[in-house]
């Protein structure tokens, strides 16, 4: 299926909550969802057998500014088809549903853009952080982020 075929099959299901389906030759298309929606949205993906996205290929985070984007690159090994999935959520409360229960893959991803972004995956298991000392203040790839001279007296 193209992503504008899954774009209109998850738009009948899941309605407004399926926002844009964008496709452009020089990238990847993606369809935008909304934040809320992303673990039921995720669910029909994996278990919904004209689509069967088994494999989560990667979950990342990014930095836009006012708000931090989550993407989702999904796979069907059966039917050899990929999707991205992109959503946004606001920095000053960025929530978004873990994914770790359809896709365990996604335990790892969660917790490095937990640890880097500051996005919060309600729901995961152990959200902590994972590539930093558990007291470091801040979240490193964040536009913001400011470099503290010192940690625990030592030189940064």
């Amino acid at each position: 299926m193209t992503a504008q075929e899954i774009f209109e099959k998850l738009r009948t299901e899941a309605g407004d909550a399926v926002i844009e389906c964008v496709v452009q030759p020089s990238y990847d298309p993606f369809i935008r969802i909304a934040p809320q929606a992303v673990f039921d949205i995720c669910h029909s993906l994996r278990d919904d057998e004209l689509l069967a996205f088994d494999y989560l290929m990667s979950l990342s985070a990014t930095d836009l500014g006012d708000d931090l984007g989550v993407v989702y690159h999904l796979y069907s090994t059966k039917w050899k088809h990929k999707l991205v999935v992109k959503t946004q959520v606001p920095k000053d409360n960025p929530v978004v549903p873990s994914v770790e229960r359809i896709w365990r893959s996604a335990d790892w991803h969660e917790r490095e853009a937990f640890d880097l972004l500051g996005v919060r995956f309600d729901g995961h298991h152990n959200l902590i952080r994972i590539l930093l000392p558990y007291d470091w203040e801040g979240h490193p790839l964040r536009k913001d982020y400011r470099t503290p001279e010192t940690y625990h007296g030592m030189k940064v």
